[in-house]
């Protein structure tokens, strides 16, 4: 069937889950996306991503005024609902609604939610809102083909590995060898119902951790 195209923007909106909300990324979170950002390790979690660290707060808050001047890539701030405060920041980006694709890209989750439940429902909100509220067919995750975890990372939230496009970009003075993954509308209720089984709090014991794996199978 034809779908109905184009599919809309997505706009500056609020996505509230268990865990974590995602926020318009705003002047208001530099203060503590800096400490997320300048925290232990923060070197190696920079090193794919096209910005560096950033070396103050004045930095920062260019790099949110820019950022946040235009509508692609389209930036988020993930707060922390237990401590109200902005622990990483993400982007849906190359955003073409005239065949309904986009991608989730610019990813820093700081070290207090990197690896926990927290960032797998920052991606969970993100992948609903793209499919369930926006309508989209397909949903995208590119990384260097040298980020292991990131690849690693696509796999377990359910994106399906498509292919490596080579010599696909020049970053920080190196080739960049580009690994593609999807998931499509098609594999959304599937995929959603293992994300609501996983991200249930009881599947989580007093001290956070897992009593089952994510799995998708893919």
């Amino acid at each position: 069937m034809q779908p109905a195209l184009p599919r809309p923007r997505p706009g500056r909106v609020v996505l509230d889950g268990l865990y974590v909300r995602l926020e318009p990324l705003a002047a208001g979170h530099a203060p503590a996306l800096l400490e997320a950002s300048a925290a232990p390790g923060a070197e190696g979690r920079f090193a794919y991503l096209f910005d560096m660290p950033p070396t103050g707060i004045a930095d920062m808050r260019a790099w949110i005024a820019k950022t946040s001047a235009g509508d692609d890539p389209l930036f988020s701030a993930v707060i922390d609902k237990a401590g109200g405060r902005a622990v990483g920041r993400q982007a849906l980006m190359r955003i073409t609604p005239e065949h309904g694709v986009m991608e989730i890209g610019n990813i820093y989750w700081g070290p207090a939610i990197s690896r926990t439940r927290a960032a797998t429902e920052a991606l969970y909100l993100a992948a609903r809102h793209v499919f369930e509220d926006l309508g989209y067919r397909r949903f995208e995750w590119k990384c260097n083909n040298l980020n292991e975890p990131s690849k690693a990372a696509a796999r377990r939230f359910g994106f399906s590995y498509e292919g490596l496009f080579r010599q696909h970009m020049w970053a920080k003075g190196a080739n960049r060898d580009t690994a593609w993954f999807s998931m499509l509308d098609s594999e959304w209720p599937r995929l959603r119902g293992e994300y609501d089984r996983w991200l249930d709090p009881a599947n989580f014991d007093a001290a956070g951790k897992q009593r089952s794996k994510l799995q998708h199978g893919t």
